[in-house]
C-alpha cells in the first residue's frame, strides 16, 4: 500500500535514480571528473613554476573550460542512451498507468539528480583539498561553477530527450546525432559568431557576439561563471560591453537565467509531445 500512495513522478525518479547510480558509466564519470579537478587545481602552480594547490578562485577559472566542453557531453550521452532503452523494457514502462509526460519528467529529474551527485563528488573532494591547502577564498566562485555545471546538466539532458524522443530502432543515429549536437555548441556556434561578426562593423559585430553569447547555452554558463568569479576582468573591454548590452551585471545575470532556464523548458516540453506522439 504503501508504494501505491507515491507519487509517479517520485517512482519514475527514484527508479531511473538507481539505475543511473549503478551505471559503470555514472560512476566512472564520477572518478575521472574527480581526478581531473585535482590535477587542474595543482597544474596552474607546476606551469608557473611553483607548487601546491590553487586556491577556490584560480581552480574556479582554471575548471571552467573542462566543465563546458565534459559535462554537456555526459550529459547528452547519458540522457540519450537512458530515453532509448531496450525495447522490452520501453514497452513494459510505457505500458503503465502513467502518462509519457510524467515518465519524461521522472527519467529527467532522476538522471539530473545521478550526474550532479557525481559531479558533487568531484567539486567536493577538489573542494576539501584546496580549502585545506589554500583556504575559503574564492569559494563563491567556486560554487558559483558548480551551479552552472548543474544547469549545463539539465539543459543537454532535456536536449537528449528530444533527441531521443522514443524511437527504440534508431539508437545509433541518436548518439550520432548527440555528438554533433555537442559540437554545434562547444565549437560551431563560436565559430560560425566569430565568422559573421568578422563581416560587420564594430557596433553590429559586437552585437552578434553578446547575442550568440547569451544564445548558446555553453557560452552563457562559461560567461556567467567567470563573470562571477573575476568580474570585469574576465573579458576585459569585452566585459564592459556586454554589461552595458544588458544594462549592468543585474541585468547579465538576469538575461543569462532566462536563457538557461528556456533552454532547459523547451526542449523538455518538446521531448514530452514527441514521447506523446510515439509508437512504443
Amino acid at each position: 500500500m504503501t508504494l501505491s500512495r507515491e507519487s509517479p513522478l517520485r517512482l519514475c525518479a527514484a527508479q531511473e535514480l538507481t539505475i543511473a547510480i549503478r551505471s559503470r558509466w555514472t560512476q566512472i564519470f564520477a572518478a575521472t571528473f574527480t581526478v581531473l579537478a585535482l590535477a587542474v587545481a595543482g597544474s596552474g602552480y607546476v606551469l608557473s613554476g611553483g607548487s601546491g594547490v590553487q586556491d577556490f578562485a584560480r581552480i574556479a577559472t582554471s575548471l571552467t573550460q573542462l566543465v563546458v566542453l565534459v559535462i554537456p557531453m555526459m550529459a547528452l550521452l547519458v540522457g540519450v542512451t537512458s530515453f532509448s532503452p531496450e525495447r522490452g523494457a520501453a514497452e513494459l514502462l510505457f505500458s503503465q498507468p502513467v502518462s509519457r509526460a510524467t515518465v519524461v519528467a521522472g527519467k529527467l529529474l532522476g538522471l539530473l539528480q545521478a550526474l550532479t551527485a557525481a559531479q558533487a563528488l568531484g567539486f567536493g573532494a577538489a573542494g576539501l583539498v584546496i580549502f585545506s591547502q589554500s583556504g575559503g577564498d574564492g569559494i563563491c566562485g567556486f560554487l558559483l561553477l558548480f551551479a552552472g555545471s548543474v544547469m549545463l546538466t539539465a539543459i543537454f539532458l532535456s536536449i537528449s530527450a528530444l533527441i531521443a524522443g522514443g524511437d527504440l530502432r534508431r539508437r545509433t543515429r541518436a548518439l550520432a546525432l548527440a555528438v554533433v549536437v555537442w559540437f554545434t555548441a562547444v565549437v560551431l556556434v563560436d565559430v560560425a559568431a566569430l565568422g559573421v561578426a568578422s563581416l560587420l562593423r564594430s557596433g553590429p559585430a559586437s552585437r552578434v557576439l553578446m547575442v550568440a553569447t547569451l544564445v548558446n547555452p555553453v557560452d552563457a554558463v562559461r560567461t556567467g561563471a567567470l563573470l562571477g568569479i573575476q568580474g570585469t576582468a574576465a573579458f576585459g573591454a569585452a566585459s564592459l560591453a556586454l554589461l552595458r548590452f544588458t544594462h549592468g551585471a543585474a541585468g547579465a545575470g538576469a538575461a543569462i537565467l532566462a536563457s538557461l532556464l528556456l533552454w532547459i523548458l523547451v526542449p523538455a516540453a518538446l521531448a514530452v509531445w514527441r514521447m506523446t506522439r510515439a509508437d512504443i
